[in-house]
């Protein structure tokens, strides 16, 4: 039986722990050739290493092909570099899966611009960078007239969908991500690639520091149990995305927490009041809007979504 990725090759970005870790690991099991990229750095990007290496060994001693890249993702070279890796190695590139991420909390009053900036960086440009070299690469192929079926998967967290106290960096750079996946899913679709968003859940080294517990490898469980901080959650959702089952899915978000997917769906209209054709006047619109619009909901009505 023909494995569900047999003959892709895929990136995984801040693939040496975790989350990132189980996509590469998940992947591999469904037959796809993966490039493991980790820059080797803390959770908070500093430093580097190779935690690549962890998972290549374990990729391949379940029977799996990978190679290490230890990129970082913020980076313009590095970024096309890792596509260019998988078309050095194995003759073609089909799959991106942005993961890679860190985080730098504060209140934003005590933020400071590196701070903003670097998370920004790793998490929206990293994202964005891999992307566009991914489209390139696909766009030259269509262009000579070769089949395309690319497939981006980019990573986006609930912080981003309904706001996190402390993190007006990365709450900001994961929702900032789901506007990319919705633009580059129209911008990509004729060539045949699909842009699709995970928004996982688990306990990883960025959740450990908000003291949720301590951070889980997916090598560590069981094969065919899972519970609600079981990093392997959204994987799955991540392969199935990845292959060619999924074509005509694209400009879609999915979250995965333990055994429950969820198909998201962004801002939509909740109330409209018209005004006959007329100006709006503003104290008179407040009132409506109270009235209307929030009624009974309106004393410490919190927005979002």
């Amino acid at each position: 039986m023909t494995a569900l990725l047999d003959g892709k090759v895929a990136l995984v970005t801040g693939a040496g722990h975790g989350i990132g870790r189980s996509h590469a690991l998940e992947l591999a099991k469904n037959g796809a050739r993966i490039i493991v990229n980790d820059l080797g750095s803390s959770v908070d990007g500093n430093g580097e290493g190779r935690d690549a290496d962890v998972v290549v060994d374990l990729i391949k001693k379940g029977g799996g092909v990978a190679i290490a890249n230890y990129g970082n993702v913020n980076d313009e070279a590095n970024a096309d570099a890792m596509i260019q890796a998988g078309v050095d190695e194995w003759g073609q590139f089909d799959i991106v899966v942005n993961n890679a991420g860190i985080v730098r909390d504060s209140a934003i009053w005590n933020m400071s611009l590196d701070d903003f900036d670097l998370v920004m960086g790793v998490h929206l440009r990293g994202t964005w960078l891999s992307m566009r070299a991914a489209a390139r690469h696909w766009r030259a192929e269509a262009k000579a007239g070769k089949p395309v079926a690319g497939r981006v998967i980019n990573t986006i967290s609930g912080a981003g969908l309904s706001g996190n106290f402390g993190q007006s960096n990365y709450a900001t750079a994961k929702a900032a991500i789901m506007g990319l996946t919705l633009t580059t899913s129209l911008e990509l679709a004729s060539i045949g690639v699909t842009v699709n968003a995970i928004g996982p859940g688990a306990l990883t080294r960025i959740t450990a520091t908000a003291g949720l517990g301590d951070p889980i490898e997916p090598e560590s469980l069981p094969e065919d149990v899972t519970d609600k901080f079981d990093p392997r959650a959204s994987s799955p959702v991540v392969a199935w995305l990845a292959s060619d089952s999924a074509s005509n899915v694209s400009g879609q978000c999915f979250k995965a927490m333990g055994d429950e997917v969820q198909w998201m769906e962004g801002w939509t209209t909740k109330v409209a009041i018209q005004n006959g054709g007329k100006r709006w006047d503003a104290a008179k619109l407040g009132r409506r809007i109270e009235s209307e619009v929030f009624g009974s909901r309106a004393p410490g009505l919190k927005l979002g979504l």
